[in-house]
């Protein structure tokens, strides 16, 4: 079955679930009127569909490879990277002072994953790209700007991130990459970097890296890290091209899926690169890239997610199998009927938790409310986690639908599976992610999260004379939500809040599922009311068992010995 961008999904959370009638109140977003939203999600759409899409199984078919030193893409690749790029796709969200767009996040969230679905390995380029370009913006000096932006906008040249070593992965402070001043205000860079996504291409002028490494004498761990511009072509007076720097792709990965995208071991020997931020602060510099990253990667599930529900949906509608009623096809049998909602309930509640993060975004740069940027920053780990979690269990539940013919290659159901799983692993791992909220973003005590409880309950409130038992039930797990989060920001010991931060933000996330498709019940719509029924009934309840999880601490488990794991 082709790929069919949800086009309408996207409206619909826009017009009645996610607040985006806020972003087009302010005036930084005025401009995106409903006829400019229209446009831009119909003509991403065919984008996706017609050009992108035709590229996934080629991608994964023919990979790229290293030939004598020479990055070589998928065939098509480089065409739909044009389409891309010349329809100004990658800066949306960029500046316009630069030749960005300026277009809110929200609507590149949605853009983005649609490129997601319909071809995984190629959308990281841009979306790598785009995580770069807003570094830059934040952190880097005006002349950096003046060279590097328009050029990463325009697509001419495309941006990697470099942060992981062989013996530094996500202990990011153990990096031991060298930069030694030249003396003309650029460094030489001295280092190796394992696991650059699209760290060369044959179709781009230049590729653009964003490395850390530590300057002379530097402290010990992050603190000591500082963020360098290393272009693979040195620009010229005239911002062109120019001389080869020291840098080169020693290896290409064979990796589980995304064979079209190339991931590469980078030796860096002498390369001559630029300071982008304050000495020491390149931390701060590449976390900002990284937040827009993990959006951007949970937003890389649910496309994921989305392809493989569409492939089983049309499988499942077409193969005949055992004694079903009805149409005589596997659809018919309650148990393949469990599994394709479950997929669609989830795949909803993970587009909606991410275009709220996007909105949030948006607000915060609109507004400069600081309100909207913790609840940015609360919602990014639970959106790139959820989002990348639905897409490994919605394309492994489309394997299963597909039965035996799903571990069969040419029916394409395990491209799906293999090309998505990575997600969960890169811009900082889930179990990070979790951790990550229930530390970091729990040091104001628990506002934000109590911000979005109370939310929450107003919209069940409102909906209790309507659909007062869906209502009820999401008041309530918003309730035993609050509840452990009371329980989490007490105590002192991080371990107690470790031992559990997988299940509470998965439980977190179900319950701001049960508030999105309540809201969208809420319009009348029935298709709405039985899928928010599904979800809050037969998923919603799941928040129970994880929060019981979250609140057991840590002793118990950390009891556990290694000889007790041993056979």
């Amino acid at each position: 079955m082709p790929y069919r961008a949800p086009v309408g999904d996207f409206r619909f959370l826009m017009d009645h679930v996610v607040g985006f009638d806020e972003v087009v109140s302010t005036a930084r977003f005025a401009e995106s009127t409903p006829d400019m939203v229209d446009a831009i999600l119909t003509e991403a759409a065919k984008l996706s569909e017609e050009i992108l899409a035709p590229l996934n199984r080629a991608g994964d078919l023919h990979p790229a490879h290293l030939d004598n030193g020479v990055v070589r893409t998928s065939p098509g690749f480089a065409e739909g990277y044009k389409a891309i790029a010349e329809g100004g796709w990658i800066g949306m969200s960029a500046s316009p002072e630069n030749g960005g767009m300026g277009l809110p996040m929200a609507l590149t969230t949605a853009v983005n994953e649609m490129m997601s679905s319909a071809c995984l390995s190629l959308q990281l380029n841009p979306l790598m790209s785009q995580g770069q370009i807003e570094a830059l913006e934040h952190h880097a000096s005006d002349t950096i700007k003046a060279v590097y932006l328009p050029k990463l906008i325009s697509g001419e040249w495309c941006g990697t991130m470099n942060l992981t070593e062989p013996q530094a992965g996500s202990d990011v402070g153990a990096l031991r990459s060298k930069a030694e001043p030249n003396g003309d205000g650029s460094y030489a860079i001295t280092g190796q970097k394992i696991y650059i996504s699209w760290a060369d291409n044959d179709f781009t002028e230049n590729v653009c890296h964003l490395v850390l490494a530590r300057l002379p004498d530097s402290v010990p761990g992050t603190k000591g890290i500082s963020l360098f511009m290393v272009p693979k072509f040195i620009p010229d007076s005239d911002g062109n091209p120019g001389e080869k720097n020291d840098l080169r792709v020693v290896s290409l990965e064979h990796k589980l899926g995304l064979h079209g995208s190339p991931t590469a071991v980078m030796e860096y020997s002498g390369a001559k690169g630029w300071l982008v931020g304050p000495e020491n602060g390149g931390m701060a510099a590449m976390f900002t890239m990284m937040n827009n990253a993990r959006l951007g990667v949970g937003v890389q599930g649910i496309g994921a997610a989305e392809a493989a529900l569409q492939h089983a949906l049309a499988y499942a509608q077409e193969r005949k199998q055992g004694k079903a009623a009805g149409t005589g096809t596997i659809i018919e049998h309650a148990d393949v009927r469990r599994m394709l909602t479950t997929m669609k309930a989830d795949i909803f509640t993970a587009r909606a938790i991410a275009m709220m993060n996007a909105v949030a975004i948006d607000m915060a740069l609109a507004t400069g409310d600081a309100g909207w940027a913790a609840r940015a920053a609360f919602l990014t780990p639970i959106g790139k986690a959820f989002g990348t979690d639905t897409g490994i269990e919605c394309a492994s539940t489309g394997v299963q639908i597909h039965g035996g013919m799903g571990f069969v290659e040419e029916t394409g159901a395990a491209q799906f599976s293999r090309d998505v799983r990575v997600t969960a692993i890169y811009e900082g791992t889930n179990g990070i992610q979790a951790m990550d909220l229930v530390a970091r973003k729990l040091m104001d005590g628990g506002e934000a999260a109590f911000r979005l409880l109370e939310e929450i309950e107003e919209g069940a409130e409102a909906a209790k004379t309507t659909y007062p038992e869906l209502a009820e039930a999401v008041w309530q797990a918003a309730e035993t939500l609050r509840e452990t989060t009371e329980w989490l920001v007490g105590q002192t010991d991080l371990n107690n809040r470790f031992a559990g931060a997988v299940p509470y933000l998965r439980a977190f996330a179900r319950v701001l599922g049960g508030h999105v498709h309540l809201a969208a019940a809420m319009h009348c719509d029935e298709k709405r009311r039985r899928l928010a029924t599904f979800y809050i009934k037969r998923l919603l309840p799941e928040h129970v068992g994880l929060l019981a999880h979250a609140r057991e601490g840590a002793d118990d488990l950390m009891d556990i010995t290694a000889d007790d794991l041993a056979a």
